[in-house]
């Protein structure tokens, strides 16, 4: 197998898991600080893997994906598997680390810490974020994230200008 079908496999084995495992507390509200939902964990490695197929992997056919300290939405796995491709580009070390959740039915809200560098900028970033994510019935997948986060502080961490803005790719 070339490395492209591996990795595809790969993904599709671990959303079959999820599946597999989610249903069980699909309708129970429940403050989950100390165990992760593992959607959220999938999510959190996604973003700080080197794979964007495997963000995008992570949502429904029509999935969206929002992020409103720059306020873009993109839709469908691909678009969002871009999304990740472009802040690979832009953030040297993107990481997000989760703090604490809460599954309320469908929704799971994320409390976490997104960090990097900008790529040019002086120093890192560290901020915090909550992601509110709505899942499938039966929680194997995202159809809608939405990303909450201060520009303007990841902007001042870096050492950057507030009118700064990334360059074209």
């Amino acid at each position: 197998m070339t490395s492209r079908p591996l990795r595809t496999m790969t993904v599709l084995a671990a959303t079959a898991a999820l599946c597999a495992t989610a249903s069980s507390t699909a309708y129970a509200a429940q403050d989950t600080d100390r165990r992760t939902p593992r959607i959220v964990t999938a999510w959190a490695h996604a973003w700080n893997g080197t794979d964007p197929q495997a963000l995008g992997a992570l949502f429904t056919s029509d999935g969206t994906y929002t992020d409103e300290a720059v306020a873009v939405t993109f839709r469908g796995r691909k678009e969002i598997s871009g999304w990740k491709a472009r802040a690979d580009t832009l953030i040297d070390n993107v990481h997000v680390t989760v703090r604490a959740t809460h599954l309320d039915r469908n929704r799971v809200t994320v409390r976490a810490v997104y960090s990097g560098h900008l790529k040019g900028a002086p120093k890192p970033f560290a901020v915090p974020m909550t992601t509110v994510l709505d899942l499938d019935k039966n929680h194997c997948r995202i159809t809608a994230d939405q990303d909450h986060y201060s520009l303007a502080t990841v902007l001042a961490q870096s050492g950057l200008p507030a009118d700064w803005t990334p360059p074209a790719t």
